[in-house]
């Protein structure tokens, strides 16, 4: 019998959390493990885990980019009989695994407001001396409260054995964004980005790829572009704009009344990384997945980090990433975007190999080492 292991996975926002854990779920599998992927996010329709099991808890979103309250299904806010129902839940599906290792996404580094339900799975996990690992993207939202970091350092020494920080060392430490990561160095492993494998283009297309990932704030990136549109030298070029399943349906129905003829609107490519490979330019936000896909395809590209609320995160990766010549960043202005938009047609495509892509298939490596 297979080892198995339980991933926990809340999206509250986009789906970018989500996308990378399927990434992640599938190189787990093909490892030779089982897998019971545990959701706590909106279904996000077509999600691809390689055939893992899933396992659907009640769903929470966030009411708003601050995170400011957590909202159920139904959107109303969640209470603590809500709370109860989801850790019982999460407590069965555990049992019902009865996995050899449990696989966290982001807490205790994000998602404090589950604590309700982590905290007792971990603690279970513990009391059956399982292997516990976190998965972490490369950058977090940086936290200014020392009790805090205090809190999380204290968490990860008494229940994790493994941080797996899903970046290269080389682009960014984890200690840039949490200053204590040295307290849990014996702990911390980069196990390079996440990022799906994508077969390079024959050639370069004439198309211009705009794209908003799950949606749930592209408005103004999709708007931005069609607005600069015909002040670029790209104006009669084929343009599609992509804007993710989340954005809402009445913007989505006034970018469709205002497209001109050459636009193509949809909410969902399952081909985006081809589309992305073979495009001419690439106008996106600065999400993790967007950014992996455009390294991984070599694409060239145009990005505008959404930075609304507490959100610094794609600022620094778009930066630190534009450093190195691996994208540029632009503004929502229409007429600086179009400026933008002309000067990146001169830049090469990113060189292939400036950063270590190979993030699904080392974690699934360290996940096994921990099993033994």
């Amino acid at each position: 019998m297979r080892p198995t292991v339980l991933f926990y996975v809340q999206h509250l926002l986009g789906i970018g959390h989500l996308r990378r854990a399927a990434l992640i779920a599938r190189a787990i599998l093909a490892a030779g493990l089982e897998l019971r992927f545990v959701s706590g996010g909106m279904p996000a329709g077509e999600l691809d885990i390689g055939g893992a099991s899933l396992v659907q808890l009640p769903p929470a979103i966030s009411a708003d980019v601050h995170f400011s309250r957590i909202l159920d299904e139904h959107g109303r806010a969640i209470d603590d009989a809500w709370r109860e129902r989801r850790k019982r839940r999460l407590l069965e599906a555990f049992e019902e695994a009865r996995p050899d290792l449990v696989l966290i996404e982001m807490f205790p580094f994000g998602r404090r407001q589950f604590a309700f339900e982590l905290l007792p799975l971990l603690q279970t996990a513990r009391a059956r001396s399982l292997p516990i690992a976190v998965s972490l993207r490369d950058i977090l939202v940086a936290k200014n409260r020392p009790e805090r970091i205090a809190e999380t350092v204290a968490l990860v020494q008494n229940h994790v054995d493994r941080v797996l920080v899903h970046g290269d060392p080389r682009l960014v430490r984890l200690d840039a964004t949490f200053p204590a990561a040295g307290e849990i160095a014996d702990r911390l492993v980069y196990t390079g980005y996440v990022a799906e494998a994508v077969p390079p283009a024959a050639a370069e297309g004439e198309e211009v790829l705009v794209s908003a990932g799950g949606g749930a704030v592209g408005g103004p990136l999709l708007r931005a572009a069609l607005a600069a549109r015909p002040a670029t030298r790209l104006a009669s070029a084929p343009w599609r704009l992509i804007t993710g399943p989340n954005l809402p349906a009445a913007e989505f129905a006034d970018l469709r009344a205002a497209a001109p003829a050459g636009i193509v609107i949809e909410r969902f490519r399952p081909d985006f990384p081809a589309l992305l490979a073979r495009s001419r330019l690439s106008l996106s936000q600065a999400g993790y997945n967007t950014v992996m896909d455009i390294l991984a395809t070599g694409a060239r590209a145009l990005v505008l980090p959404f930075a609304e609320g507490a959100e610094s995160e794609q600022s620094l990766r778009a930066r630190l990433l534009a450093e190195r010549s691996l994208l540029g960043i632009a503004e929502a202005e229409p007429v600086r975007l179009a400026a933008a938009i002309d000067a990146a047609l001169a830049r090469p495509r990113p060189r292939p190999g400036a950063v270590d892509l190979d993030g699904a298939a080392e974690t699934a490596r360290q996940i096994a080492r921990l099993i033994g």
